[in-house]
């Protein structure tokens, strides 16, 4: 349950304390005693014009024109959003602009257009917006919707990581460690990827967890490494579990639990990753942390073979399979994520709809048609009337002879 404090004591809260400072620093006097007509005028309570507006601002941050493009944009009415904005990108709007590149660039409600994304990214980034400069940055470094041209992106990432954006820090970070497009430099590559996973984005945090296992262009701290590498795998990136789950395996900067390093490459090998199915399928198959279960093992090996990782190591721990069982496994392997079908799975679907009562004769069945039909009589009462059962034996009209000529 939340609490949330009474709306009276807020706007108590928010009110300015000076007059009460005020009464309090006074000296205290003795009150004279005065003529009715000296009495001091009852206060008038009345607000002041935008007064109450003024509070209700300072307590819920109001005040701030509503953008209601990007409202749209939120709630998936793509075109809705892109006829709110254009008159504002047209404007010099960067935010809007941005979010029309937004638009074409993953085809929202129009039909994808690079070329058109990258030439709103293009004036929302002179217009100083700083998605709208990352973003146009990466378009040059793939070569979509404009020349490739690594170098210009390298320009943009540095212009958008100077404004403080995470992900830019973290691309140019990596140009740093490339040296090609900027300039060499571990030492300034480290900083970046530092102030980038202090931001908590997953993947500077793995990189630069890894930067200081190796000591690449910071000094070696292997505690910290592992730390890094353990939120970065906590925000479910895949290469991070893996290799936080050797650490864990190995004690590497972080206190040996084979048990933990089984649940993390698990997590992993769920995912898809063909390393963690192939290096759990080894646990399970000697029991190393888990239980033993050459059959599973079996299975984390053939979704490992199935993505072109294979190892003879694992098969020679799984020589030993029973052929049932090995079966079992590629079966398992071939529906996973999901349980193969078996027999006691296909007889809880119902074949045929189930009917409460007895079963009532189909329309077609002859043989069960009443044979009586109750006819109402001229007196009122009801009376049975015999009716013919129809023949199987069809009726064959009777021919007219043909008209003789005169």
């Amino acid at each position: 349950m939340i609490w949330r404090a009474p709306l009276l004591a807020l706007l108590l809260a928010s009110t300015p304390l000076t007059a009460f400072a005020q009464d309090a620093a006074a000296p205290t006097e003795t009150p004279e005693a005065t003529t009715p007509a000296e009495e001091t005028p009852a206060p008038n309570f009345e607000a002041a014009p935008g007064a109450a507006e003024d509070i209700s601002n300072a307590i819920f941050g109001g005040g701030a024109e509503p953008d209601f493009a990007f409202g749209a944009f939120q709630r998936g009415y793509f075109l809705t959003a892109l006829e709110l904005a254009l008159p504002r990108a047209e404007k010099g709007d960067a935010p809007a602009q941005t979010l029309i590149a937004e638009i074409y660039s993953k085809g929202l409600g129009v039909a994808q257009n690079d070329e058109r994304a990258a030439g709103w990214y293009q004036l929302a980034s002179k217009n100083g917006d700083t998605l709208a400069t990352f973003e146009l940055g990466l378009l040059y470094q793939d070569g979509v919707g404009v020349a490739q041209d690594r170098k210009k992106a390298a320009e943009l990432f540095k212009q958008a990581a100077d404004k403080g954006y995470p992900p830019a820090k973290y691309n140019l970070a990596l140009l740093h460690v490339e040296g090609i497009y900027a300039d060499p430099s571990l030492t300034t590559a480290a900083t970046l990827m530092r102030e980038a996973a202090e931001t908590e984005l997953p993947e500077a945090q793995y990189d630069y967890g890894s930067m200081l296992i190796e000591g690449a262009g910071v000094a070696p701290n292997e505690a910290e490494g592992a730390r890094y590498i353990g939120l970065a795998a906590e925000q479910n990136l895949t290469a991070a579990q893996v290799d936080y789950a050797t650490l864990l395996y190995l004690g590497r900067g972080i206190a040996k639990d084979v048990a933990a390093a089984v649940l993390w490459y698990e997590r992993a090998a769920e995912g898809g990753n063909p390393v963690a199915q192939n290096r759990l399928a080894k646990l399970v198959a000697v029991g190393e942390g888990t239980a033993l279960d050459l059959e599973t093992a079996a299975m984390w090996r053939a979704l490992a073979r199935r993505q072109g990782l294979s190892d003879p190591t694992l098969d020679r721990l799984l020589v030993s399979i029973q052929p049932e069982a090995l079966a079992r496994a590629e079966e398992r392997a071939r529906f996973w994520p999901s349980v193969p079908p078996s027999v006691e799975t296909i007889a809880v679907i119902p074949t045929t709809p189930q009917t409460a009562g007895p079963q009532l004769p189909t329309p077609t069945d002859m043989e069960n048609a009443p044979s009586k039909v109750v006819v109402p009589s001229v007196d009122g009462a009801d009376a049975p009337a015999e009716t013919p059962v129809p023949s199987d034996t069809p009726v064959v009209p009777t021919e007219t002879p043909p008209a003789q000529n005169p």
